[in-house]
């Protein structure tokens, strides 16, 4: 039987919802067009964070944010750090701007590594091999609030961030945009998409190449990145496509950590520039290389199912020259050091297998969803660690370090071990709708294990880790004909806690429960969304810092407790005039504590952000063509350490763009146009500090200016 659903597809519901708005029939016709070719952009592989189905977000009681690709691009976001800026409830960049080689945020209070790509894990290997995905092969971002494990597995409570890939198009595409910029950027990206002579394939292929000096003296980065994919409709009913991501980094800026004292703390001798760096050029490296090679086969297997496999091999290669801080002493100068180095391989792959289907009992419509996924990982991992000249940070001599004379030996703390993870997961999940009532309800079992074994730190060991867990979620939303849409839902997340503490014992399980509430808004035509939400996460045996132990040793403090509202809007006010803002305060607190952080709130938590975007397109006239955008960031103040012994100031911060389309000067232009872009305009110094030790600046002002082509 042939079910005609009553569940709306995110695309086209946007399609024909935004057409409404537009008075003249024709403007209505190249909207429907642009609305549905944007459902070909996204293609039929494309599944939704929050439910891993086609269905809209706002049919999900429970907290995503999104930003699609054309915010990405007006903020010329290149990282997914970067990206997130604008997102309630997420703070990025937790070790400042001259940090670029790692992904690190939080997400309502708890951090997370682990970011998803078109639905699968990009494996991380919890030391200093995470990859990174350019936002150059990015169409869009989507954030999923709160615990995620009743679809995804093991993940930390506050959420997850999923980043979809550019998409096969069937129609011809070619876009070359060459950028410059402070710190001596040069960059190049391409994008080139359409069908493969008059086949069933279309293609897409995207790449970047770029250098620039880092933030921090003495430093560099450099990028290397591909993206090819192509789509084989093999029938009707069945398409396949294959995908590959290619990424080498040579060079990526420094790692290095500055005392608070000389940043935001007196210091006798000033403040240090935002350009300081405390290691040292000869024993400054960072090489990564990342490969992955994936397959997706989408099947439809009558009207109303539809079968889903996704596939991704991912190997990666890290090597790191770096040095740590031991010490400041009494001259508020001199800063201890330590040099070391990382060499670490990863390989794995990861599936995932989806049947998804509509079934209707009497007044319901059951969208169910059943899947199996399946990771495994291996990784080496070598370390070493010597004794380092002591540096002065007013005053830096940044070529002090001679490789071949550090006595690695004489430390102890030599390292060469193999982490292998495997992970199975078995979920289910139903989201049924009643008239206007939208339910969900979903479980997942997981099966976890890990292994370390070999040299770690000087000492021979082999811990296993066996664990299973099942997570449970559930939610209720109702939509008013008015546009507003109450919810309230509970999740639950699991997350396996790999590695040994410093006595060589397997740490426990975390688990997480979280409650939500709120409200989405929606007007029919799509022109106003908004939200606002209210949540509490529960977690128990909190991963945290041994103060005992080395600078790498971690001990479980026992439950920390975050609870926040989050609201976000977006409004086409005009024809012209976009406007997004977005607000969180939360209250993050260790609850259970077995070392004297009771009562405390975890670094890296800002009590508060406020954040809004407006752009302005010009239409008519003389300046037809051109575009104006700008936003402020507020991030408020956050805790200097565990103990809470002082405050990281807040911050203001502004960002702003302009573009324009060159081909309203000649029609011989056509396709041409250029962008400045600023982030940080006022050059507002701000800080991210782990402890009193360990802080970095956030990101300077930056200038970037791009001529882009499309043909």
């Amino acid at each position: 039987m042939n079910v005609q659903p009553l569940f709306r597809h995110t695309l086209l519901a946007t399609a024909i919802a935004s057409a409404s708005y537009f008075p003249t029939a024709q403007a209505q016709q190249e909207v429907q067009e642009q609305q549905l070719d944007s459902m070909t952009v996204y293609g039929s592989t494309y599944r939704n964070t929050a439910t891993k189905t086609q269905l809209s977000p706002e049919e999900t009681p429970q907290g995503i944010s999104v930003i699609d690709e054309q915010a990405l691009e007006a903020r010329d976001a290149d990282s997914v750090a970067e990206a997130l800026r604008y997102t309630p409830g997420v703070n990025t960049e937790l070790r400042g701007g001259a940090v670029s080689r790692l992904d690190l945020f939080n997400i309502r209070g708890f951090i997370n590594y682990q970011n998803f790509y078109d639905g699968l894990p990009l494996l991380y290997n919890d030391w200093n091999l995470q990859t990174q995905i350019d936002m150059q092969a990015v169409q869009q971002v989507e954030v999923f609030k709160g615990p995620t494990s009743s679809l995804y597995g093991a993940m930390p409570p506050g959420g997850m961030v999923n980043l979809i890939s550019k998409k096969p198009l069937p129609d011809a595409y070619n876009s070359v945009e060459l950028s410059v910029g402070t710190n001596k950027l040069k960059e190049v990206t391409f994008d080139s998409a359409g069908q493969l002579g008059s086949s069933d394939l279309t293609y897409r292929f995207n790449g970047l190449a770029n250098s620039s000096d880092g933030q921090a003296e003495t430093s560099e980065n450099e990028r290397l990145m591909l993206a090819p994919s192509v789509d084989w409709q093999m029938s009707d009913d069945t398409l396949i496509n294959l995908n590959a991501y290619y990424q080498k980094d040579p060079d990526m800026g420094i790692y290095t950590t500055l005392p608070a004292q000389g940043l935001f703390q007196d210091n006798i001798n000033g403040d240090l520039d935002e350009d300081a760096y405390s290691g040292d050029a000869d024993w400054n490296t960072y090489e990564r290389e990342v490969l992955m090679l994936g397959y997706k086969i989408d099947h439809q297997i009558s009207d109303n199912w539809n079968f889903l496999q996704n596939f991704r091999y991912q190997h990666g290669d890290a090597y790191q020259e770096n040095t740590y801080t031991t010490g400041l002493a009494a001259d508020q100068r001199t800063l201890g050091r330590r040099a070391y180095l990382t060499d670490e391989t990863t390989e794995g792959f990861a599936v995932d297998n989806q049947l998804s289907g509509i079934v209707i009992t009497g007044a319901a419509e059951h969208n169910l969803l059943l899947g199996v996924d399946y990771t495994k990982m291996e990784s080496d991992i070598g370390y070493e660690d010597a004794a380092a000249p002591s540096i002065d940070i007013y005053n830096p001599d940044h070529h002090q370090i001679v490789g071949s004379a550090l006595d690695f030996a004489a430390s102890g703390y030599s390292s060469q071990f193999t982490l292998e993870k495997e992970q199975i997961g078995v979920y289910f999940q139903d989201q049924l709708r009643i008239g206007q009532w939208v339910l969900i309800a979903g479980g997942r079992y997981d099966t976890f294990e890990s292994r370390e074994h070999g040299l770690q730190y000087g000492a021979n060991v082999d811990g296993k880790i066996d664990q299973n867990n099942t997570s449970w979620r559930a939610g209720a939303l109702y939509e008013f004909s008015n546009g507003l849409s109450p919810f309230i839902s509970y999740a639950e997340s699991f997350e396996p806690v790999g590695g040994l503490d410093r006595l060589g014992q397997t740490y426990e399980p975390s688990t997480a429960k979280q409650w939500e509430t709120g409200i989405k808004y929606s007007t029919p035509n799509k022109q106003t969304t908004g939200s606002i939400a209210l949540y509490r996460i529960d977690k128990e045996n909190v991963l945290t810092r041994d103060p005992n132990g080395t600078p790498y040793d971690k001990i479980q403090a026992g439950e920390v407790r975050s609870q926040g509202i989050e609201l976000e809007a977006r409004s086409q006010l005009t024809r012209n005039l976009n406007l997004m803002a977005s607000y969180n305060y939360q209250d993050v607190e260790v609850t259970k504590d077995n070392s004297g952080l009771q009562g405390k709130t975890p670094v890296w938590v800002p009590d508060q952000t406020f954040s809004t975007w407006a752009s302005y397109d010009v239409f008519n006239g003389p300046l037809a063509g051109l575009t104006l955008g700008g936003g402020v960031r507020y991030i408020g103040e956050a805790e200097l350490d565990a103990l809470n012994s002082d405050t990281v100031p807040s911050a203001t911060l502004v960002d702003a763009s302009i573009g324009y389309d060159l081909s309203g000067l000649s029609s011989a232009m056509d396709g041409a146009s250029v962008k400045l872009t600023a982030n940080n305009l006022f050059n507002e110094r701000y800080y991210s500090c782990y402890d009193g030790l360990n802080c970095w600046f956030g990101a300077e002002r930056s200038v970037q200016a791009s001529v882009r082509y499309d043909f």
